[in-house]
Order: C-alpha cells, then sequence, then structure tokens
C-alpha cells in the first residue's frame, strides 16, 4: 500500500486518537521509498507513536526516530512548508520535558510569512488550525 502526501494530510488529526491508523501509517511509510515530506511524516507520526506506547523505553526510543526524521526532512529540504509545518506541529504538542522546542518560532514565522503560497486546502488548513492553536 503505497501512502501519498493528500492521503497523510487526510489523517494526521487522526493518529493522535486513532493508535492503529498511526501504526499502519508508520508501518507503511518505514517500507517505502519515502520523499522528504514523507520522512517528516513518518517522523511525526513516530512522536505521536509515543504517547500510544505504554513502555517507557520505547516511547523515548521512538520519540527520538521521529525526531531525527524531522530534522533530516528539515534539513534536506528547508524551506518546505509542509515539512516546516509537521516540526512545528510536533513541537508544539510535545510535552515540554522533552526538550524538543527549539524551533518552534522560527517554524511559526516561516508558516506565517509562507502560508498564502500553499495550492492544496486541506494542507492550509492544517497550517492555520496549528497557527491559531496556544502552545501547550
Amino acid at each position: 500500500m503505497e501512502t501519498d502526501l493528500p492521503q497523510l494530510r487526510k489523517n494526521y488529526t487522526k493518529v493522535v486518537e486513532d493508535k492503529k491508523l498511526c501504526d499502519r501509517l508508520i508501518q507503511t511509510l518505514e517500507k517505502q521509498n519515502n520523499s522528504a515530506t514523507q520522512v517528516a511524516y513518518l517522523g511525526a507520526l513516530q512522536t505521536i507513536w509515543a504517547k500510544h506506547t505504554p513502555n517507557p523505553v520505547s516511547k523515548l526510543s521512538t520519540f527520538r526516530r521521529g525526531k531525527n526524521n524531522l530534522e533530516k526532512a528539515v534539513k534536506s529540504e528547508p524551506n518546505n512548508i509542509e515539512i516546516r509545518f509537521l516540526r512545528h506541529s510536533v513541537q508544539k504538542n510535545i510535552p515540554k520535558f522533552l526538550g524538543y522546542s527549539e524551533h518552534i518560532e522560527e517554524d511559526r514565522r516561516f508558516l506565517q510569512k509562507n502560508k498564502h503560497q500553499v495550492p492544496d486546502p486541506d494542507l492550509k488548513n492544517l497550517i492555520e488550525e496549528t497557527l491559531l492553536l496556544k502552545n501547550t
């Protein structure tokens, strides 16, 4: 099963509550040759998966894998608004004690400045929603 960007966008907000969907998307992305944007989705999903995992060691290792994938994607395509959106949404929503929040403001400014260039209405809505949410 190939996972395309429209499908990932549609399911991105659902995976926070839907453990099976999150697991299925991670499994699929791990098996395919991914673009930088798909690597960013994989990373974001892995950080979300840490919420679904009861084992504290697994939580942390999964979170770290996700963080590394997100950073790899940003490094690969630093001006990709979708990748920056994913990193911003993760950093905004994870607990502060994980220490992964150094790019929140930088990404917020980047998203504010560039959101008008997003042609996909679903992605544009996701970006606008995350910009409206207060930091947790």
